[in-house]
């Protein structure tokens, strides 16, 4: 009995030492997580690292992104000019002794940004006989980046009434720039009216941007 007792009491000592040596390892493993946390952190703070470079060009991009938007589209081309960010204006241009009449119109760049020009201008005038467009010279037209602030202009030319009789009256002008849906309407600084015709077509003629005796602004 007292070898029995003996071996029990050796049984009850190593099984203390095996739960004691369990604790133990699960101290170390919970002990371990912060160091996992930590790596973990290092991983995350990585990723940040990462991040801020990709800031960095993002920065970057967004610099671009700020010149592009003086004006230019997400290529870095310049964006063509809308109507509501011209000036339109228009003004008698007639040189005494002229066998036409001469307007000039003017657009000036008001919208903060440069923008893109090309072609012509839609123009039709407000006539007490209706609408008359306007028809293209067939001059060459050149692209032109139109800077904040500046002005470019073109000419319209119109046959002078001369007859002695009334004419078709001109009562306004309306300016469509190219490439646009939206139109302006003016009035008209040219001669009071126009010739009548037989209706074989249109007399007044439309020249491309830059056209008109005042140049680029």
């Amino acid at each position: 009995m007292r070898v029995r007792k003996l071996t029990f009491a050796a049984l009850a000592v190593a099984a203390g030492l095996s739960l004691t040596a369990c604790q133990n390892g699960e101290d170390d493993l919970g002990q371990g997580a912060p160091p996992s946390a930590s790596g973990a952190a290092s991983a995350s703070g990585g990723s940040g690292s990462g991040g801020a470079e990709q800031g960095s060009d993002g920065k970057g991009s967004g610099g671009q992104g700020a010149a592009a938007g003086s004006g230019s589209d997400a290529n870095g081309r310049v964006g063509k000019c809308r109507t509501d960010e011209l000036e339109i204006t228009a003004s008698d241009s007639t040189v005494g002794g002229d066998t036409e009449g001469t307007v000039a119109v003017e657009l000036k760049n008001g919208g903060g940004r440069d923008c893109l020009l090309s072609g012509y201008a839609g123009v039709d005038l407000k006539t007490s006989a209706g609408s008359l467009s306007a028809v293209r010279t067939g001059e060459k037209s050149t692209p032109m980046t139109l800077k904040d602030g500046k002005s470019v202009y073109f000419g319209i030319s119109y046959p002078v009434n001369d007859s002695g009789g009334s004419g078709v009256r001109v009562t306004g002008l309306v300016v469509t720039p190219p490439d646009e849906t939206k139109s302006v309407t003016l009035d008209w600084p040219g001669a009071a009216s126009l010739p009548v015709t037989d209706g074989s077509g249109s007399q007044v003629k439309v020249g491309p941007m830059g056209s008109a005796g005042q140049g680029e602004g």
